[in-house]
């Protein structure tokens, strides 16, 4: 094909050339599809937020996902990439510290550490001596403490771009540069059509690489895709005196609490990057004008000035000199700071790999993941974080900028565990909220929905209470989890998704759809998973044959999208109707020996075994309101699941509390709702990911080998890379550790943790962790690196609270049976 020849069919086409859109044309090369893949740039490859990145990469994360991400990218940058196209990167292996003032840092580094064990970084936590060893010029007043990762540095930008645009090119990829797209739009046999200033082109995948142009793109084909564009500062000095003879250069200084930032060498001169933590600035609220090119804004040196100052401060041979360039340029912000990478919600072949602040920090890993969902059906990483399904229609644009300024603010803030972002909430308040606020609750955000987390009482503050450490929140929910236990408990589930499926051909589409058995009689329920055609997991579902033609499936509220769409790609001819119900049904969870008691005394209904049976649903009144039960728990106590339409939360919770109070009910949240279901040995979304099958997830008792599903030919493997293993770990009364640490086999890393907690019925501290088979039989002795110790562990056989599961099987009259 001539290079004036423009082409009118592709498999891919790639709107976008930055770093993200050609590191995806770079993958999907590497993937087989390369002859098939066309890419298009409006101007020039790196000419929207690429080119003016300051191109830093550090191992210093706490996300076990991107994690393998930064450490792919760096091995591509350091010398993988021009070995194989020969183009050069400038790659700086300098190294970097990130510094920590208070032992709240030290906590996160110590976490950090942990987790960059489990992974197989070099890194090591220091202290301010050798941070001076190897940068004498920072001043480290104040500092307790770093996290060194010498394997990091920072790259030209435009040359790694340029570098992967060669290697798409000899995989076959077509980038087609000043070639502005117009309209992106679907036509009735399913083929994306991408009008440009050029021609139209027609695809199978359409690909928004848009950077900041990916918003108002992506409205083009109806969708929202919620990311606002904020400007971010950088300054070079002028040259250094005491760099001149340096033959070495200074490692990258992240200084968060000081600086908000990052301070390095760029040659002779210094660099100084800033994320200011007030008063945050957006542009092209509506509209990136699509002349831009090149684009920066005059420096508002007013805005950064306190930062400024202290990396003067830091950095006192920065002092006297100048300043020979300012960058002030635009990067894409999402909601909550994680990039949309994946399919784009309700539409099909529509991808998303936009929204990225930090391009060549996570770029190339992400668009390889990418490219192999893309190709193969399934990533190699958990992509949850980073699914654009993970928001819903409430993400308004108004909404998306509130999101926005709060994440930049929070740019170079400790990541707590379980940090909770209150900018522009409730959006989705269920119809308990204001009664459930009154009573203490503090809630998080799901999905957009408002869901208690734990109740504060006995003058606990409502309101986070934030630490790497045990807090007073523990001993809260250890509360609400003794009270469940011995009496009962209420939960506002009503975040979970709700999802109605009927028709004639409802039966035939989810049984070929799910691995389980489906439920076989009306008022029967199955737990079971929907997988993709690697075997990899989907989701879990709980369903509820509500008639002979009508199904009721319920989720985690994160995959409501997700359950939709898959769905609807896979329904084709099916005589099936499928409804959201989210919205509209609320739901409450009555779990613990006493729930039996107080459901009864609200209802007429039969409660016993006998005629409502374990795992088996009824439509029965409740203060006079029609309600669905399902008797299930995801406590692992005596419960029912009550559904119903919003209209009759209240009566029926208020109903529900009068008759339970006198028994000692208590509300509670998702952390006791969490620490009672690892008590019982009940995996979760932290454990049921797109990276793993059934069989090694370790759930493959959910699967029926007697039929056919989506990806049943892959599920029944016995050739495992991991399993999913429960463990008990030693108490140490104060870290319990948060997910992502290293487990030790005879002092060998042999895999990760995905869920811990404490568990305070029995006393253990508890874990799921996916390590080798070899580690994973039951009594087997390990170690878990929390806060950068080791700790003991042993692999458990059965769950560590009621392991035969004769609780939520209690029968009437055995309910004063311990």
């Amino acid at each position: 094909m001539a290079e004036s020849d423009f082409p009118t069919h592709a498999r891919v086409v790639i709107v976008g050339g930055g770093v993200m859109g050609v590191g995806l044309a770079y993958h999907l090369g590497h993937e087989g599809w390369g002859a098939d893949t066309v890419l298009l740039e409006k101007a020039e490859l790196t000419s929207g937020s690429t080119w003016h990145a300051a191109g830093q990469i550090t191992h210093s994360t706490s996300s076990f996902s991107l994690g393998k991400c930064v450490d792919y990218n760096i091995g591509l940058y350091s010398g993988g990439l021009e070995a194989e196209t020969g183009q050069p990167v400038t790659w700086h292996g300098c190294g970097s510290f990130r510094l920590a003032y208070t032992e709240d840092e030290m906590d996160w580094l110590r976490h950090t550490l942990s987790v960059g064990r489990s992974l197989g970084f070099n890194i090591e936590l220091v202290g301010p001596e050798r941070v001076a060893a190897l940068h004498p010029f920072y001043n480290l007043d104040g500092v307790l403490g770093a996290l060194h990762t010498p394997d990091d540095g920072h790259v030209d930008p435009t040359n790694v771009t340029m570098a992967m645009a060669a290697g798409a090119r000899a995989k076959g990829v077509r980038i087609v540069r000043r070639c502005r797209a117009t309209n992106i739009t679907q036509g009735t046999n399913g083929a994306w059509v991408v009008e440009t200033e050029r021609g139209t082109i027609s695809c199978e995948h359409v690909v928004n690489a848009g950077g900041t142009y990916a918003r108002q793109m992506g409205e083009w084909s109806g969708l929202q895709l919620p990311m606002t564009s904020m400007t971010h500062h950088y300054f070079v000095t002028d040259e250094v005196p005491e760099f001149r003879d340096l033959d070495t250069e200074l490692p990258v200084i992240r200084d968060d609490k000081k600086v908000s930032g990052y301070i390095r060498m760029e040659q002779k001169k210094g660099l100084i990057g800033i994320y200011e933590k007030a008063n945050p600035n957006t542009v092209w609220e509506d509209h990136c004008p699509w002349e831009a090119e090149n684009e920066l804004f005059d420096a508002d040196y007013d805005r950064v000035m306190p930062w400024l100052e202290e990396s003067l401060n830091r950095m006192p041979i920065f002092a006297n000199l100048g300043i020979t360039r300012d960058v002030h340029g635009a990067i894409s912000h999402p909601p909550d700071g994680n990039p949309l990478i994946g399919p784009a919600p309700g539409v099909r072949n529509y991808w998303c790999c936009c929204g990225t602040q930090i391009g060549i920090g996570w770029g190339p890993g992400l668009t390889r993941e990418l490219a192999r969902w893309m190709v193969h059906g399934a990533a190699d990483i958990s992509m949850r974080d980073y699914d654009p399904r993970r928001f819903g229609g409430y993400a308004t644009k108004d909404w998306q900028v509130i999101k926005a300024k709060e994440d930049y603010c929070l740019r170079h803030e400790i990541p707590f565990p379980h940090f909770n972002r209150l900018a522009g909430r409730p959006v989705k308040p269920s119809p308990l909220y204001a009664h459930l606020k009154s009573k203490g609750a503090v809630f998080e955000d799901v999905y957009g929905f408002e869901r208690p987390r734990w109740f504060a009482t006995g003058g606990v503050a409502q309101e986070d209470h934030y630490s790497f450490r045990r807090t007073v929140v523990d001993d809260v929910v250890a509360a609400e989890v003794k009270a469940v236990r011995e009496a009962a408990g209420i939960m506002d589930v009503t975040a979970f998704t709700k999802v109605e499926v009927s028709g004639p051909d409802a039966y035939a589409l989810l049984d070929r759809l799910t691995a389980n058995r489906m439920p076989q009689n009306v008022g029967s329920i199955t737990l079971t998973h929907m997988l993709n055609r690697r075997g990899r997991i989907e989701l879990e579902t709980t369903i509820v044959r509500m008639a002979e033609d009508r199904f009721y499936l319920v989720c985690a509220a994160f995959f409501e999208q997700r359950l939709l769409d898959h769905l609807a790609q896979h329904q084709g001819d099916a005589d099936a109707r499928v409804k959201a119900l989210s919205a509209d049904w609320s739901a409450l969870s009555l779990n613990g020996p006493k729930a039996r008691a107080i459901l009864g005394a609200c209802t007429d209904a039969p409660l016993d075994n006998a005629r409502f049976r374990w795992l088996s649903a009824r439509e029965i009144a409740v203060a006079g309101q029609s309600v669905w039960a399902f008797r299930m728990s995801y406590a692992g106590e005596l419960g029912w699941e009550l559904h119903m339409p919003n209209a009759a939360c209240v009566d029926v919770y208020d109903a529900l509390w009068a008759a339970g109070a006198p028994l000692g009910l208590r509300d509670y949240g998702s952390f006791a709702m969490n620490v009672m279901r690892m008590e019982k040995g009940f995996k979760g979304a932290g454990e049921l990911t797109n990276e793993v099958t059934l069989a090694e997830a370790d759930v493959l008792r959910f699967a029926r080998a007697d039929k056919t599903f989506l990806g049943s030919e892959c599920t029944f493997n016995t050739d495992l890379p991991w399993v999913c293993a429960y463990l008990e770990i030693e108490p140490d009364g104060e870290i319990d550790g948060h997910g992502g640490e290293a487990v030790l086999h005879d002092g060998v890393v042999v895999g990760s943790t995905a869920s811990v907690v404490f568990g305070p019925t029995v006393g253990k501290g508890l874990a799921f962790a996916y390590v080798k088979q070899s580690a994973a039989t039951p009594g087997t002795a390990l170690q878990v690196v929390i806060h950068g110790t080791p700790r003991r562990a042993r692999v458990l056989a059965e769950p560590a609270y009621d392991p035969h599961s004769v609780r939520p099987r209690t029968d009437s009259h055995m309910e004063t049976a311990p």
